[in-house]
Parts: structure tokens; C-alpha cells; sequence
């Protein structure tokens, strides 16, 4: 046993270790938050390979059924880049982009088996569309037109799409017309300021209302804002402004946008167009945009400004 002597030296001694212990790790924790304070202000040089990786995911998708047993189903999703200037936003961007990969990969699962469309890889942005008339997927992504038309050929192969006689592939544009099962598709690549913009889409024998068929011979382009500010949309040197939230609804479904205004249509002929998007306070986004006769396609302004085209017809 031991004597109330030696145990109040035991005691002693255990609350000295303690109190050292303690001390010792506040020493630490204090030089932990001096050390990341400093790696947040230590510059770092841009990587491309690394830091380019598109981060965060924005998604959104209405789903609208009719009487009559049809469903319409939109989705839209964008993924911001992460670009940090210093290393300790580079940690932090690290994190971040751990935490959204995995509703990234469920997002792309779901969207690629509900619409039956693939889904390129590093995406930056997607818009697709699947109501009774059209399927259709509207990308944009870091990568070469020749990569990207690869994947689509490969990908829609193993769906059991035969690829028609007469593709036309340039540098920076390609157009494949496909015959499947269920209809004639189209795949149509555009390479602008350092991304390939795919847009594939499969016509339904279905045909839509006659409100939003474009006339013979040309393509409507219907628009409309989802954000709180005011924009404004200039196609084919027409300029339209277009209040908060005017025809927010339009890519739900072929009633929500027959609603709209005559002034929230626009007829085009066949042809490649540059679409400027400006919304206040923020400066202005410029998309290509390639349409063929008896096309109808939605244009929304989605969050900060960025321009949501979608294939409806």
C-alpha cells in the first residue's frame, strides 16, 4: 500500500503533467492557427491541371406531369471554378470539391439514366430536356472538340445508335445525325473561347403545339429570367429586356411557354448566332449558338447571369 505520503506525491506530480500537457498543447493549437494563418496569405502559382477542376454544383430540376399520363422533366446544373490565388483558399477549395464529387457522380448517374442521354466528363455547365416530343441535352465543357466528339460517338455507340453517312467535322465545329429506335438524333459540337459546346437531342414521333413550332423554315427562340435583377438579351442585333423573373417558367414544359409574351419570342432563320447575355452588376456572358430549321429553343438567364439554353423542339 502506499502511505498518504507518497500518494499526495502522486497527486502532486499527476497535476503538474497536467497542467504541462495542457500548456503544451494550447503552445501547439496556438502555432496550428499561426501556421494556417500564414499559408492563407502565401501566394501560389495557378495549375491548370489542379486547380481548373470545376468545384461547385448548383442543380436544379422540375418534374411536371399531365392529365393524359405524359411527363415532362427539366434539369439544369452548373459547377463553378475554383482558382485560387493563395494556398490556404487552395486547401479550402480542395475541400470543397471532395465534398460536392459525390452529388456530382450521383447528379450525373441520375440525369444520364433519366434521360438516356451520356453525360460528357468536367463539365461546366448542362441543361437537358425530356417531354413527350424531345430529348435533348444542352453541354459545356474544358474539352478539345476532337475528345468530346470521340466520347459522344463511343458513348451513344453502345446505346445502339447507328451513326449516319455525311458527318461534317471542322476544327472547331461537327454535326453527326444518328437513327435510334425511338427517333432521329443529332449531335452538334461548337468550340468557342476554349470550350466545346455539345448539344445532342433525339426528336420524339410526338409533335408539339403549334405554339411553340417555329414557322416553315425557321427556329424560334423563346426567352426568359430566373434571376431578381433585370436583363438583357441580344441576338441577331436585337437587344430585348427582360424584367425579374419574366418567363422564369418557360423550359417546365410546352404550356408554360406558350404563355409567353410575343415579345419573349424571337423567329431566326437557320444559322450560327453569338448570343450576349447582360444582367446589372455583372458583365456581360457571350455564348455560340447554332440552330437548324424547325428548332425551338428556350434561353434562360440562370444564376449570376449565366445563359441556360435548352433544346425544346
Amino acid at each position: 500500500m502506499i502511505d498518504a505520503t507518497k500518494l499526495r506525491i502522486v497527486i502532486w506530480a499527476q497535476g503538474i503533467a497536467q497542467k504541462m500537457t495542457r500548456r503544451t498543447l494550447g503552445i501547439l493549437l496556438a502555432g496550428s492557427l499561426v501556421a494556417a494563418t500564414a499559408a492563407m496569405a502565401i501566394p501560389v502559382t495557378l495549375d491548370p491541371a489542379r486547380d481548373g477542376a470545376t468545384k461547385n454544383i448548383q442543380i436544379n430540376w422540375s418534374h411536371t406531369k399531365r392529365s393524359n399520363g405524359f411527363v415532362d422533366d427539366t434539369w439544369w446544373a452548373t459547377r463553378d471554378r475554383c482558382a485560387p490565388d493563395y494556398l490556404g483558399e487552395r486547401l479550402l477549395c480542395g475541400t470543397i470539391g471532395l465534398l460536392t464529387q459525390a452529388t456530382s457522380r450521383t447528379f450525373e448517374a441520375k440525369m444520364s439514366d433519366d434521360m438516356g442521354l451520356p453525360l460528357v466528363d468536367r463539365w461546366a455547365l448542362m441543361t437537358a430536356k425530356n417531354s413527350p416530343f424531345m430529348r435533348s441535352a444542352h453541354v459545356e465543357t474544358p474539352l478539345g472538340l476532337e475528345a468530346v466528339l470521340g466520347f459522344y460517338r463511343a458513348a451513344l455507340e453502345k446505346r445502339g445508335w447507328t451513326e449516319n453517312d455525311g458527318a461534317v467535322v471542322e476544327p472547331d465545329r461537327a454535326v453527326v445525325a444518328f437513327t435510334t429506335s425511338d427517333g432521329p438524333a443529332l449531335l452538334r459540337l461548337v468550340r468557342q473561347d476554349n470550350t466545346t459546346i455539345a448539344d445532342l437531342a433525339l426528336r420524339k414521333p410526338l409533335a408539339a403545339t403549334a405554339k411553340i413550332r417555329p414557322a416553315p423554315g425557321q427556329v424560334m427562340l423563346l426567352l426568359g429570367n430566373k434571376t431578381d435583377e433585370a436583363a438583357d438579351i441580344t441576338v441577331n442585333e436585337r437587344t430585348i429586356r427582360l424584367a425579374a423573373h419574366a418567363g422564369e417558367n418557360l423550359m417546365d414544359s410546352d404550356a408554360a411557354a406558350d404563355k409567353l409574351p410575343d415579345g419573349q419570342k424571337i423567329d431566326l432563320p437557320p444559322g450560327k448566332y453569338k448570343v450576349t447575355l447582360k444582367l446589372k452588376g455583372s458583365a456581360a456572358q457571350t455564348r455560340a449558338f447554332e440552330v437548324a430549321v424547325s428548332e425551338t429553343w428556350g434561353l434562360l438567364v440562370g444564376p449570376e447571369g449565366v445563359p441556360l439554353p435548352m433544346r425544346l423542339y
